[in-house]
């Protein structure tokens, strides 16, 4: 197995990654998209090089890079949204590098998972995807999720009736907030009530629809598998859950597509510990091997 540094051009912009590759690469490679907020090619806790690393040792090739902007690669940064130029330049760089690879498969998490389903339908060559914890969040479905999975439990523990009875809590303070979280809840969560028709099966999504919206759409283009992980401790889960669940158009498409699901009950959001990140390479064998 070895690692090398590997720069490529971006809109004239020199981008830089690491590609992992072991003695003889199977046909089905993995390009990590790097996700959790501004970070760079190593992720956070270094889940990323950990990742590709368990990965690679497994036969697979995996290439991981930094965004324009970041990391040492040049250029401004354009945020989550914009990155399909990025991503599109380290697939070429990626199936360049690696004459084996036949599929290629995009693997990130929260906003990478976004980025993710914004991108992967318009190109040929991804035939799958790993979205852990997918940033999904709008007002409405930010405060279902609060009011739902955070006050609820803890209404259902004893410290909190204690805090109560004892005079320590601002119950006036606490109705208010939580009226007015009530309130947002129940505004559009901007999602549609059908993703809207693709004028063209690699038709760019417009930038002015929500984001809600926007990854509905290209969740119901993309054809291939999907692996998706939910970390029970992690609200951004929890918010996915609701769009989810709540959104007839969410539901339509999640049971349209070939979504194998896996929950993590004690995952956090960034899968910190090395247990939960080897978790995650576990069932991403056991996945990439069904298929």
């Amino acid at each position: 197995m070895s690692e090398a540094a590997i720069s490529f051009d971006c809109g004239g912009d020199p981008l830089v990654g690491i590609l992992h590759l072991p003695p003889h690469p199977r046909k089905r490679g993995i390009v990590m998209v790097v996700g959790g907020g501004p970070q760079y090619r190593a992720g956070g806790h270094r889940q990323l090089t950990l990742w590709s690393r368990a990965l690679c040792e497994q036969g697979y090739a995996v290439m991981r890079f930094d965004y324009r902007g970041m990391g040492d690669s040049h250029g401004p940064f354009r945020g989550f949204t914009d990155v399909d130029d990025d991503i599109r330049s380290a697939v070429d760089r990626f199936v360049a590098a690696v004459p084996e690879l036949q599929e290629v498969v995009l693997w990130g998490e929260c906003d990478a998972s976004s980025a993710i389903l914004l991108y992967a339908y318009r190109d040929r060559r991804v035939k799958a995807a790993v979205l852990l914890n997918p940033w999904v969040r709008t007002e409405a479905v930010a405060a279902q999720a609060i009011l739902r999975f955070y006050y609820v439990q803890r209404l259902m523990q004893p410290a909190f009736w204690k805090k109560l009875f004892s005079g320590k809590l601002d119950l006036a303070e606490s109705l208010r907030s939580g009226w007015a979280l009530v309130k947002q809840s129940r505004r559009s969560s901007g999602a549609p009530a059908a993703p809207a028709p693709a004028t063209a099966l690699d038709a760019p999504i417009p930038r002015h629809l929500p984001l809600a919206e926007s990854l509905l759409i290209g969740l119901s283009r993309f054809g291939g598998p999907i692996m998706l992980v939910l970390s029970g401790r992690d609200l951004i889960a929890r918010e996915f859950d609701v769009l989810t669940t709540s959104s007839p158009a969410w539901r339509q498409a999640m049971k349209d597509k070939a979504v194998t699901r896996f929950d993590m009950t004690e995952g956090d959001h960034t899968f910190s510990s090395a247990a939960q990140r080897a978790r995650v390479v576990e069932w991403g064998l056991e996945w990439l091997g069904r298929w």
